[in-house]
């Protein structure tokens, strides 16, 4: 089966290494790529919770910190692992790897909190929490040259799924988690699984569900 990996190139490697070792041919066609927002020092020490939504947030915060966090939280093990790798532990990994699924497990006063998050990211945690909201990056939307083709393609961003539809392309999608499928199919984009849990192995599973019932049908 031909996937699609839509990640950015610098991350594209796990997801591909994996699918490739489950026999499938991937072909990496980036559709997003990110930018950062600024160099300036955050000052961690003010926060009783800091929040980090993402890998590409967990390595922009790790680059401008300034102090460690009193406590701090990540959405999903990508991040998580990202945030060890800078030499920051992670007090909070909520079991659902979404906003909704770490606001059920904060501890509530939750006291001053900082969501560190890209740029157009959902403000679910910031109204909730009534927390203040760090953008570190943005995401733009790349058009290859040659559109992808495939039998599958992965999205792993509601910012993948808005650049996906803006190509001359049909190709049945696998979304990381809901907001992703939410946006994707609003675009029309035939979605035909999500991951369960919204992680990496979570979307390898799903790819390969997706692939069965592909060829049973």
């Amino acid at each position: 089966m031909r996937v699609v990996v839509t990640r950015p190139k610098e991350q594209a490697a796990p997801l591909a290494g994996r699918l490739e070792a489950l026999g499938h041919e991937v072909v990496v066609c980036p559709l997003i790529e990110t930018e950062s927002l600024g160099d300036d020092p955050i000052d961690l020490h003010p926060y009783d919770w800091v929040v980090v939504t993402s890998v590409n947030g967990a390595r922009e915060l790790a680059r401008r910190a300034r102090g460690e966090p009193k406590r701090l939280a990540a959405i999903g093990p990508g991040t998580a692992e990202a945030l060890r790798a800078e030499g920051f532990d992670p007090e909070l990994v909520p079991a659902t790897a979404t906003q909704e699924g770490l606001a059920a497990e904060l501890p509530r006063p939750a006291g001053r909190v900082l969501i560190a998050a890209a740029e157009a990211a959902r403000r679910y945690l910031v109204d909730e929490l009534e927390a203040e909201f760090l953008p570190l990056y943005r995401t733009r939307e790349l058009r290859p040259p040659n559109p992808p083709s495939g039998d599958l393609v992965v999205l792993g961003s509601a910012s993948a799924a808005r650049a996906l539809a803006g190509l001359p392309v049909e190709i049945p999608a696998v979304s990381i988690g809901p907001e992703t499928t939410r946006v994707a199919r609003e675009l029309g984009i035939d979605v035909v699984a999500e991951a369960d849990p919204h992680t990496l192995e979570g979307l390898v599973a799903a790819v390969s569900k997706a692939g069965a019932e592909r060829q049973e049908a």
